[in-house]
């Protein structure tokens, strides 16, 4: 079992609708209860920002500065681990929005957000998600990278270095250049990166689908069937990295001037996606009921934070934003048992704190109403 990693203490300054704020937590369940609108999902997106990226919300940083504050905000977070204590800090100065935030771990500025990996994993799951399996492939794309992201430090980095590729490439194209040499320098790059991404994608997907069988065959969260649609995925299973490279340098060269013609890059991993399937029922997750494909999301998350624990040897933090409002009963216990099973600090919001009884005296149960944050009475 990987020791947990957990927030022993949250501080806000400036977020959301969070002047200031200073609450301890303890380690496993812990519940944040209140009206809508009070504050809850601003509290998990506040966690989510220990992580590389924009948060659970993707939003810009001028949205998460608190209105009425100075243009920034503040986080900063004690966490207790198999390694010891670390205190990690994040943010923007009021008037830099545009700018990238900010990273201090243990007092000392790091080179990058992908530092705080090296102290915590953190996965979530929210109501935006619901859609998942029938909204755009983007979308999808987006979840498969965070998955990769928790067991592969280095995948972020890895994509923002493609797209920026592929966005001088782009501009090549609408600038209607056909200066060979600056487009030979870009899709070099973005082969090597392309190519790196496809690879620990179809390497988290191969992961991830063992952790899946381990889930009973009749459980409340049903196995799922996953694999990628993608040229270089499917390439990269048979083939040498090298040779998929060379394939992929020369079908951007050769794509040219289909390219120019769209104005965009139409091949590459930014166009892959990620299949689904309910596996008991043989059946495409977007063709599953909303029941159906919520309890598939929730085994597919669950699997992960299973994987992600004994890949980086400590437990991910989880962040379930109204979970319990769309599970059964059944499903919920289900639910708790098996966070509890996996040993890791889980943070879930609900407007009725009775749909988490079964936890009482096991969770530490907190009221959240409108910037202010306190025990449940």
């Amino acid at each position: 079992m990987p020791g947990q990693t957990h927030i022993s203490k949250l501080t806000l300054t400036n977020f959301r609708n969070y002047a200031a704020l200073a609450i301890d937590l303890t380690p496993g369940a812990v519940v944040f209860s209140g009206d809508n609108g009070a504050g809850k999902t601003n509290l998990l997106e506040a966690i989510s920002f220990l992580t590389p990226g924009r948060g659970l919300r993707r939003a810009p940083y001028a949205d998460v500065a608190r209105a009425g504050g100075d243009g920034g905000f503040a986080l900063h977070a004690r966490l207790d681990g198999p390694d010891g204590q670390v205190e990690i800090g994040t943010g923007i100065s009021g008037g830099d929005s545009e700018g990238g935030r900010r990273v201090r771990i243990n007092g000392a500025t790091a080179r990058s957000a992908e530092d705080m990996l090296e102290w915590l994993r953190v996965v979530w799951l929210t109501p935006a998600m619901d859609a998942l399996f029938t909204g755009p492939a983007a979308d999808r794309r987006r979840f498969l990278d965070r998955l990769v992201l928790a067991i592969d430090p280095g995948h972020g980095q890895r994509a923002l270095d493609y797209e920026k590729a592929m966005r001088g490439r782009n501009r090549l194209l609408t600038e209607n250049s056909r200066d060979d040499r600056w487009f030979e320098a870009i899709e070099i790059q973005m082969a090597e990166t392309g190519v790196a991404i496809a690879a620990a994608r179809a390497e988290l997907v191969r992961l991830l689908a063992a952790m899946i069988d381990r889930l009973p065959d009749s459980g409340p969260f049903p196995q799922a069937d996953i694999g990628l649609a993608g040229d270089l995925e499917a390439e990269i299973a048979g083939t040498p990295a090298v040779d998929v490279e060379e394939r992929f340098r020369r079908a951007l060269a050769d794509g040219r001037d289909r390219d120019r013609a769209a104005g965009r890059t139409l091949e590459g991993p930014h166009r892959s996606d990620l299949l689904v399937r309910h596996r008991p029922k043989a059946m495409p997750a977007e063709l599953c009921s909303t029941g159906e494909q919520k309890a598939l999301l929730v085994g597919i998350v669950l699997s992960h934070a299973r994987l992600t624990g004994e890949m980086s040897g400590m437990t991910p933090i989880l962040l379930l934003d109204e979970i319990a409002a769309h599970l059964d009963g059944g499903r919920r216990a289900a639910l708790f048992s098996i966070l509890e099973e996996l040993n890791c600090q889980a943070f879930m919001t609900g407007t009725d704190a009775a749909l988490f009884s079964s936890l009482q005296g096991r969770a530490q149960f907190l009221t959240v109403d409108h910037g202010m944050v306190g025990p449940t009475v």
